[in-house]
């Protein structure tokens, strides 16, 4: 058994149950996240027929207690309310997190047994018992070098296995059982680079990959973190979802970076925190309805609430990149005090107008051009047209993703033409920008594939495309297992703003997740003959792979067809690069 199976195993803490209160395993805050910017445990409970508040005054009570009792009378605790439930947080050293889940387990345990009338455990051995925890997973030297680093103003960066300080070309990296004393470090080597993060329901891919772009364009060393892998350079460090924590501490320690470009989504967010508290800047492209009901984020507001955790990363000075046209963005903005660059497709708007009222920086699309704003003048950065990634003008969300990344490299102090260079040589092909909206010829047609999966994103797709002139248009249609039946129908009814000719839908037999074969299929169906569709018009396919053939015969000169593809990707790019 390893070090840390050993701390996760250590104790076992029971509470009183009962039918109506569930409560989901505690698990570890390593950094800024929903609740607050301190590291510690959580736990969400769930519960019917209960006031919330009676949770909330039990854990403020027992929580201070076990705290106290432990000797971390300087730590905090912290509660959110939700629709039915809560989630109750304590903060914890950074040495101490498996503790400090024990440390929650324990706190729960008294509010259960006084909510519950049930007969509580012996307080003091409990205690005992956790502060043996904290004796075996004591790292001093750790909480030295955390307390030396901010000292010297230079951020660190901690995880099981490794610590390091400072980031990219400016960092140097330990196991976590052989630090060094704060004396043995140079820290005349150590600094830290510009770092953005980017988050939202959609275009942070788009965003991230734009703005590595123009930093490449500079010609600094630039590196991404993605929901498909962690880069830096030309070189792919590892492939996976790394939207996460653990990607962003990956990549900040490569010893060739210049520049870190951070996709983060909510799930990491939500789950572990933020890698770090020293970021330059950080986006929130948009918010809308998509993954809703984990973690106690059951809205849109409370997805943007999530969202917006990225303004807790922010260094002094650092910019909080904001879209003014996005409603649950604009909401949310009013709860931070962060030094915020709003950007809008409209010059207009009438939070574009205030911040060049109050000599602010922003940006923004006039006459065709895209402008920033530098808080005294403005400047045209580059023509819409010449910006490849927006189709001419016709995706308005890739003119907003634009604008965002034109934001986020001048909040990053890269250079004006560099970001007019990346802009205008940043491609939408499978290249540049893999999955979305990547177009292909094809028999004289012209064929798109996007890998867009929930309505928003379908939305604006379909929204660009369909000014695209044609003589017949053809659209691929699919949907996961876990979607509610009334999300595929809404997706399935945004997807037909395309107005397609034919609608083929296709299994994705890797992603029933416990619907029956051919279910979906029949909503999608089902859907299109309610907005007027002939059944002639709507095919079925056993796989993205033969839909798409199933397409790409039929295509004539001057047709579009559009694929949303949500798996088999390789191979549906494969026929097409073929």
């Amino acid at each position: 058994m390893d070090r840390i199976e050993e701390l996760e195993t250590a104790l076992t803490i029971e509470s009183a149950t009962v039918d109506h209160i569930q409560v989901d395993d505690a698990r570890r805050l390593t950094g800024p996240g929903l609740l607050w910017n301190r590291p510690g445990a959580v736990m969400d409970v769930f519960f019917t027929d209960i006031d919330a508040t009676q949770i909330t005054d039990l854990w403020e009570k027992h929580a201070r207690r076990v705290l106290d009792a432990l000797g971390w009378q300087g730590q905090g605790l912290i509660h959110r309310t939700f629709t039915g439930g809560v989630n109750l947080a304590i903060s914890a050293p950074m040495d101490q997190l498996y503790s400090g889940i024990f440390a929650a387990q324990t706190a729960w345990h008294f509010c259960t047994a006084e909510l519950l009338a049930s007969e509580p455990g012996d307080f003091d051995q409990m205690v005992a018992d956790v502060k043996g925890v904290m004796e075996m997973e004591a790292n001093p030297a750790l909480i030295a070098l955390i307390a030396a680093a901010e000292a010297h103003g230079v951020d660190i960066l901690c995880d099981d296995d490794e610590v390091s300080i400072g980031h990219g070309t400016g960092s140097q990296t330990w196991p976590v059982d052989g630090l060094p004393t704060p004396g043995e470090v140079d820290w005349s080597a150590l600094h830290d680079i510009p770092v953005a993060f980017i988050t939202g329901t959609n275009g942070k891919t788009t965003t991230t990959r734009l703005l590595e772009a123009i930093a490449r364009a500079s010609g600094k060393v630039a590196g991404l973190t993605s929901t498909e892998f962690v880069r830096v350079g030309d070189d792919i460090l590892d492939r996976g979802d790394y939207s996460g924590p653990g990607g962003g501490r990956m990549l900040l320690r490569d010893k060739r970076l210049e520049v870190a470009c951070l996709e983060v989504a909510r799930g990491g967010i939500l789950r572990r925190g933020l890698p770090t508290r020293a970021a330059t800047a950080a986006a929130v492209t948009n918010v809308a309805n998509d993954h809703l009901g984990q973690y106690g984020v059951n809205t849109v507001p409370e997805l943007a609430q999530a969202k917006f955790a990225v303004h807790r990363t922010l260094a002094e000075g650092g910019v909080l990149v904001l879209n003014a046209d996005d409603d649950f963005v604009r909401a949310e903005a009013k709860n931070t005090s962060a030094n915020i660059w709003w950007f809008s497709l409209d010059a207009q708007n009438d939070l574009i107008r205030q911040a060049r009222d109050a000599d602010r920086c922003c940006a923004y699309v006039r006459q065709g051009d895209i402008v920033f704003f530098d808080g005294a003048a403005e400047q045209v950065v580059i023509a819409v047209s010449d910006v490849p990634l927006t189709m001419g003008g016709a995706a308005k969300y890739n003119i907003l993703n634009a604008l965002a990344a034109l934001c986020l490299a001048l909040a990053l102090d890269l250079p004006v033409q560099a970001a007019r260079d990346g802009l205008a040589g940043f491609k939408p092909d499978a290249k540049d920008n893999p999955g979305r909206c990547n177009e292909f010829r094809y028999n004289g047609a012209r064929v798109f594939v996007d890998f867009a999966h929930n309505p928003h994103s379908i939305s604006a797709v379909c929204d660009a495309l369909s000014s695209l002139p044609a003589k017949r248009r053809f659209i691929m249609l699919s949907h996961a297992g876990d979607r509610s039946d009334q999300d595929i129908r809404d997706v399935t009814a945004t997807a037909l703003n395309f107005q397609p000719n034919v609608v083929v839908a296709t299994e994705l037999e890797g992603y029933l997740r416990g619907r029956d074969s051919g279910e979906i299929s029949d909503l999608i169906e089902k859907t299109a003959l309610e907005h007027g569709y002939g059944a002639e018009q709507i095919l079925r396919a056993a796989s993205p792979t033969q839909a798409a053939s199933m397409i790409l015969e039929k295509l004539q000169p001057d047709d579009i067809a559009l694929l949303l593809v949500l798996s088999d990707r390789d191979a549906v790019l494969a026929m097409l690069d073929g």
